[in-house]
């Protein structure tokens, strides 16, 4: 899916022991983020959208409306750059400047790709919902042919990719570590509540087990 090594353009110059550009690293942390921030230059001006997506394989797919200007500018095949970030924590350390966050970063570069197919098309659709809320699409009215004609779906490969993180307490100079100051993490997660039902739900209508099994 991936080069097992960097490119030109995805190369990661500082802290080059956070880098990774395996499939395996990419994909992991493509399923644990949520959302892709989608940047392209556009009549000469930097345009960075966030956007639902999905993997498939070995393409990164985005989801978005027929009128959004960013879908429309990325139909016509131009360069284009997501990424995805998961943050896992702050780090605190004795000084300001080694105050950091612990992270999962992937960046994609590649050239956007209209989804035309109509099999590949039903393939994105099911994917993107089941990767905000796994096994959740069979649950759900599936979208009317006005519905579609409405949705734009895009492929990124996922070729040139790069991964960075960093995990771990912070990283304190030698003659820091005696200062009579609190150093550690501080881990965040992201935490789905009780579901909540619409207030026009019809009180029979059961939760369904995606929903009331949905954890983060």
């Amino acid at each position: 899916m991936t080069p097992e090594g960097p490119t030109e353009r995805t190369v990661i110059h500082r802290h080059t022991e956070r880098a990774a550009y395996d499939s395996q690293t990419v994909s992991d942390v493509l399923e644990a983020g949520l959302i892709a921030h989608v940047g392209i230059i556009h009549d000469g001006c930097p345009v960075v959208i966030p956007m639902v997506y999905a993997q498939v394989g070995d393409t990164l797919y985005l989801h978005g409306s027929v009128a959004s200007r960013l879908m429309r500018a990325l139909r016509t095949g131009i360069p284009a750059c997501a990424t995805v970030t998961v943050v896992d924590g702050l780090v605190l350390a004795r000084s300001a400047f080694n105050m950091t966050m612990n992270y999962r970063s992937v960046v994609i570069q590649g050239t956007a790709r209209l989804i035309e197919s109509p099999d590949e098309r039903a393939i994105v659709f099911r994917s993107v919902l089941d990767h905000l809320i796994p096994n959740h699409y069979d649950t759900v009215r599936p979208p009317s042919d006005s519905e579609l004609a409405q949705t734009m779906l895009i492929g990124i490969p996922l070729t040139e990719s790069s991964v960075k993180m960093r995990s771990g307490p912070p990283y304190d100079e030698p003659e820091d570590l005696g200062l009579p100051i609190w150093a550690g993490e501080i881990p965040l997660t992201l935490i789905a509540s009780n579901p909540i039902p619409d207030p026009d739900l019809e009180e029979m209508i059961q939760v369904p087990a995606s929903v009331a099994n949905y954890k983060y």
